[in-house]
């Protein structure tokens, strides 16, 4: 076990099984005493139960501390009692690791109001709140005169930054966490916070609904080192460096680790751009200067 996280309060949602398991699982191997938060539910947002307790043991098993929390992360009063859960055990909450989520996978003509809001609810209200938790006791200790160097990690996905056939809500909700981490970094950084959002891959629950013969794995029923490109926690040690403190001078950042790469996200730029000069568009001439210099679908001749 190394010291990287020594010291660490961790809370990880959703991480019971796949990428929140192989998180929670790092971070513990790392030092962090860490908090698992999952409600139970089907991939699909059915049932409950505490499948938590199983990672717990696991950990606890490697030497590590661990202790489970089965609230919903979208009721703000279970987020509420979460971190008292985690300040009762281990006195605070440094690191908070957004992982909780669910699929309705659905083309948005077959889509129902209820597969959308369900799928919302979970990713980002879930993550709002939990953020916003934990900046209103952060904050407080700030004012009190601690000096923070308190980590929310987020998860978005590459069906949210591009966009993915089948998956209005789970791609709506993907890209609306990048928004979460672009803005919240910004509020929290005076306080010496870090937000930033983590792309993960591997062969998950969530994955193995994604087609046909599909079949999902654990974190741990890989050996300790051993390499798999679909390794649910192949994002892991990213999401372990982020939460520590070698990484204070990272913020705001999307960041994909897909198999044995990890890429820098470069977010939108503006790409082209043309000038009315100083007068009012006109909708009927609009379509050349789109043509000849936004698309370049129209070579634009001499000028």
């Amino acid at each position: 076990m190394s010291g990287l996280l020594e010291g660490k309060v961790a809370i990880v949602t959703g991480a019971a099984h796949g990428i929140g398991r192989g998180h929670a699982l790092e971070l513990a191997r790392h030092g962090a005493k860490v908090i698992v938060n999952d409600l139970g539910t089907s991939v699909t947002g059915e049932g409950a139960g505490r499948d938590a307790d199983e990672v717990v043991d696991l950990i606890e098993k490697a030497g590590g501390t661990a202790i489970a929390d089965y609230g919903d992360v979208a009721d703000a009063a279970a987020v509420t009692a979460l971190f008292d859960r985690a300040a009762g055990a281990f006195g605070r909450v440094d690191v908070v690791v957004n992982n909780a989520g669910i699929v309705r996978d659905k083309v948005i003509w077959n889509m129902t109001p209820a597969d959308f809001d369900s799928v919302l609810r979970v990713h980002v209200r879930g993550a709002w709140l939990t953020t916003r938790e934990a900046a209103q006791r952060w904050r407080a200790r700030a004012k009190a005169g601690e000096t923070l160097t308190g980590r929310i990690i987020n998860t978005t996905s590459g069906a949210g930054l591009s966009g993915n056939f089948g998956q209005s809500n789970y791609a709506t909700a993907k890209a609306a966490i990048v928004g979460l981490t672009l803005t919240t970094s910004l509020e929290l950084y005076r306080t010496g916070i870090t937000v930033n959002a983590v792309g993960p891959g591997g062969m998950t629950r969530i994955t193995a609904t994604s087609a046909a013969g599909l079949e999902s794995f654990e974190p741990d029923e890989l050996g300790q080192g051993d390499y798999h490109p679909m390794d649910p926690a192949g994002s892991s040690p990213l999401v372990a460096w982020l939460a520590s403190d070698e990484a204070q001078h990272v913020t705001g950042q999307v960041i994909r680790a897909i198999h044995d790469k990890i890429y820098l996200m470069g977010g939108w730029t503006e790409e082209a751009t043309i000038s009315a000069d100083g007068k009012r568009w006109d909708a009927t001439t609009l379509g050349t200067r789109m043509a000849t210099d936004i698309f370049r679908t129209r070579a634009p001749g001499l000028r």
